[in-house]
This record gives structure tokens, C-alpha cells and sequence, in this order.
């Protein structure tokens, strides 16, 4: 008969591939399709966890020695008792294990051995008490110390991982079936089982009912607490998963875009935006096409990526956001992604960082020096996200991304590397900034825009 069940499950299991991932699924956890970051990350987690198993071990062992302690013993003299043996190589083996767990990760068969030897460790100490208290071995069933044994199955919850928390309640079911088997089996003549439940209240008689109430318990909260588990691993993985793309994203978007995109409360669409009072940055290396073209690739490369981190870590710290990289040239803006009280004056602070920065910088080559140019403008943008469904984009539009770019360019006809209008300079000066002794004001005429325009220089 055990036989026909045995094939008629593992039928069932082959011949239902939903059932079978789902079974496999609540034992292990499918983490096979995850990248290798998340799956790293994860299972840091659990040896983290592991760590804290072994500590409450420790409190567990340390309750036990003080509980041992404080019982009326018996046996003196007459009996071995197995506790202290137990108790001392359980704390060996838990320090042992804290150890190996805190310097390096686990291997899942230390952690089923470390499963098997608490069990039976319980299982021993409860064996123990009739030996202890010289009553038959019917005695031990009754003991509350089985208790504890949702302690050491709860302990493997902590991992997320549930095929440990199986481990623990099918071993804990199995043990204390042996342990009923002793108690029936070792006197043949007498095997302690009534089926009076006053009887077995009020002596030491046993009733098989009683013990397989524990059993189903046992296996019952085991299943609860593995399905309980499965749903936490797989809120873990998801979270894990989301923390590293969010960390990812903050990698292709500015920060204060990113926080928009992860803390939005509705799914981002496209036309949606807000009006800002904002001001605009734009940065370029002057003459960066033909400098490139007598440049390998390597070397183009290296520049950028020298160029690119001196400039934006200073244009963040003024609480700027960088809108697009376009080859070397850089766009920020100031007071479009989040509002601010002093965006013109946070802009002409970068910008005047930007060139202290690359007043002498030679690109880390053999060019004796490459010039940077910048502008700011100020004024009303509109902040929102541009595309469709499947592809969006985060941009700024408005009057002032034209205009700063257009003053980028200026710089060179005026011989000059950082320009600002004549508007943005007068509310960055309102906005408490302190502007560079030699800034020239100028009207002059700036290419694709009418009329003469008030501008500011702001370094030669």
C-alpha cells in the first residue's frame, strides 16, 4: 500500500508540472531567474539571519542550563544524566556555529545538520526526565518541554528560506513519534496506553489521541508557518529586486528624479508635469569635435569621463539636477525636479565651481588646456514626463533651455567661458549671491534670438 502511494504522489507530481513548481517552490523558492546581484544580496540576508539564529540559540541553551539547574534532581548517585552533556555540546556547537556563520556564508547541509541536532537534542532531554524523576517512561510524554520545540522551528522562519522550517517540523513530527514508540514498545507486558482520558490526565498512562494531537500540531503550524515563508521570500525577493533596480535607475536619472519616479503614488504617464520658476545650466568643452577627431577612442572616452566627474558632483552639490548628457556637453537645471527658494543663485554657484575647476585642466592628456564653457538662464519651465506608454522621458521645456543653450555658445564670440542673463543674474543677486569681482554687464546680440540682449560675464 505504501508502495501504491508513493508512486501515486511522485505521478501526480510529474504529471502536473503546476503542482510540481509549486511544491518545489514552497520547499526551496524560485530564485533561479533572478540576476546575480539580487541573488547576491539575498543571500547575504540570510546569513545575516543566520547569525541571529545562532545568537537566540545561545539564549535558548543559556535558558536551559538555569532551568536544569533549578530542578530538584533525582537521580544522584544512581542514574547518568545525559543534560549537562547535552547542554555543553549544544553551546560548543552553537558558538561553533555563530563563528562560521559571521565570517563566511553556510552551506544548506551545516544548516539541516544544525536543524537535526536541536531537534534531538529536545527530543534527548525529554527522553532524560524520566530517568531523572525514576518514573516510567510514559512520564516523559507529559512533560511541557515540547514546547520548545515551536521555538526551534520558529528559529528557521528567520532565514525566509522554507524548506528549513520543513526540516525542523517533519524531523520534530518524526521524533516525537519515536519517542511514543519507545514509551509503547519498551515493556512488552505493559505499554501504558487507556483509552480513559481521566486516566491518562491523572496517571501515566498514555493516550494515543492525545500524542497524535501533538504530532498533527506539530506539523500543522509547521505547514502554517512554511506557507507564511514562502509569501515572505517572495516579498523579499520583490523588494530586493526593486531596491537594486531603484538603485540602478539612480544611476541613469538624476536623484531627485529618481525619488519622483520610486515615491510617485499613480503610475507616471506621459503629458503629465508641473510649472516652475527654474534656471537652466548648460556646459560644453569649446572646440570638442575637432579636438575628438585627432583623438583615438580611448582617449575621447577618458576625457569625458574626467570632464564628467569634476563637473557633476559640483553642480549637484549646489542642488542641481542633471537633466541629459550630449556628448560633452552637460544640461542642469535648478529648481525643476523639486522647487527651490534660490535657483538662480544655486546655478551661478556651479557655474563659478565649474570654472575654478577647469580653469588649468589639461583633460588628464597631452592637450595643454580645454576650455569649458557655461551659461545660465532663468525663468518659468515646465517640469513633466514626454513619450509614450512604453518609453518616457523626465525633460524640462521652456523659454530658458533655449536661451541657455544659444549663451553657451555666445561664450566664443565673446571670448569669454561663462555667461548668465542679464534676468537670472539680477534674482541670483535677490537669492543671496555673491558674484565674482571682474562680472561685466554687456547688450549685445546673441544668435537665433531678437533684438540685443542684457547679458552678464561672469569669468573671461
Amino acid at each position: 500500500m505504501t508502495s501504491e502511494v508513493q508512486q501515486g504522489v511522485m505521478a501526480w507530481l510529474i504529471g502536473r508540472p503546476r503542482q510540481k513548481r509549486a511544491f518545489g517552490a514552497l520547499l526551496g523558492g524560485r530564485t533561479g531567474r533572478l540576476p546575480t546581484r539580487v541573488k547576491a544580496v539575498i543571500t547575504s540576508q540570510d546569513n545575516n539571519s543566520e547569525v541571529l539564529v545562532r545568537i537566540i540559540q545561545l539564549l535558548i541553551v543559556a535558558v536551559m542550563g538555569v532551568l536544569y539547574m533549578l530542578a530538584p534532581k533525582t537521580d544522584a548517585g544512581t542514574n547518568f544524566s545525559p543534560v549537562p552533556y547535552a547542554l555543553a555540546s549544544y553551546l560548543s556547537l552553537t558558538l561553533f556555529g555563530l563563528i562560521w556563520a559571521w565570517n563566511r556564508e553556510l552551506p544548506g547541509w551545516s544548516i539541516f545538520a544544525s536543524v537535526l541536532f536541536d531537534i534531538s537534542l529536545l527530543m534527548v532531554l525529554i527522553w532524560s526526565f524520566h530517568i531523572q524523576y525514576m518514573q516510567p517512561a510514559s512520564f516523559y510524554l507529559k512533560a511541557p518541554t515540547l514546547l520548545y520545540i515551536f521555538i526551534f522551528i520558529s528559529l528557521r522562519a528567520l532565514r525566509f528560506q522554507a524548506r528549513y522550517v520543513v526540516a525542523a517540523g517533519l524531523m520534530a513530527a518524526l521524533g516525537w513519534l519515536a519517542m511514543i514508540a519507545y514509551v509503547v514498545l519498551s515493556d512488552p507486558h505493559d505499554t501504558m496506553i487507556t483509552r480513559d482520558y481521566v486516566a491518562y490526565m491523572t496517571s501515566n498512562s498514555i493516550l494515543l489521541g492525545a500524542e497524535f494531537d501533538k504530532i498533527i500540531s506539530i506539523l500543522l503550524v509547521t505547514g502554517i508557518l512554511a506557507l507564511a515563508i514562502r509569501r515572505a521570500h517572495s516579498l523579499l525577493v520583490r523588494s530586493v529586486s526593486e531596491q537594486e533596480a531603484a538603485r540602478d535607475l539612480s544611476r541613469f536619472f538624476d536623484d531627485k528624479v529618481a525619488s519622483q519616479i520610486r515615491d510617485a503614488d499613480q503610475a507616471i504617464s506621459a503629458g503629465e508635469g508641473v510649472k516652475r520658476d527654474a534656471a537652466v545650466l548648460n556646459v560644453d568643452i569649446r572646440g570638442f569635435t575637432s579636438m575628438a577627431e585627432k583623438m583615438d577612442a580611448g582617449e575621447v572616452m577618458r576625457l569625458l569621463a574626467d570632464y564628467q566627474s569634476r563637473l557633476v558632483p559640483l553642480i549637484q552639490a549646489e542642488g542641481g539636477s542633471i537633466d541629459k548628457f550630449m556628448g560633452d556637453g552637460i544640461m542642469a537645471t535648478f529648481g525643476a525636479a523639486a522647487p527651490s527658494a534660490s535657483p538662480a543663485a544655486d546655478a551661478l554657484r556651479a557655474l563659478d565651481a565649474i570654472m575654478s575647476e577647469t580653469d588649468s585642466w589639461s583633460g588628464g592628456g597631452t592637450l595643454a588646456r580645454v576650455i569649458v564653457n557655461g551659461a545660465v538662464d532663468a525663468g518659468p519651465v515646465a517640469f513633466g514626463a514626454v513619450g509614450n506608454e512604453n518609453r518616457l522621458e523626465y525633460t524640462v521645456i521652456g523659454a530658458p533651455v533655449n536661451f541657455s543653450a544659444k549663451l553657451e555658445k555666445h561664450n566664443k564670440a565673446l571670448g569669454c567661458r561663462a555667461l548668465v542673463s542679464a534676468k537670472a543674474y539680477e534674482a541670483a543677486l535677490a537669492q543671496g549671491y555673491q558674484p565674482p569681482a571682474d562680472a561685466e554687464a554687456t547688450q549685445c546680440a546673441v544668435h537665433g534670438s531678437e533684438g540685443m540682449q542684457n547679458l552678464v560675464i561672469l569669468h573671461r
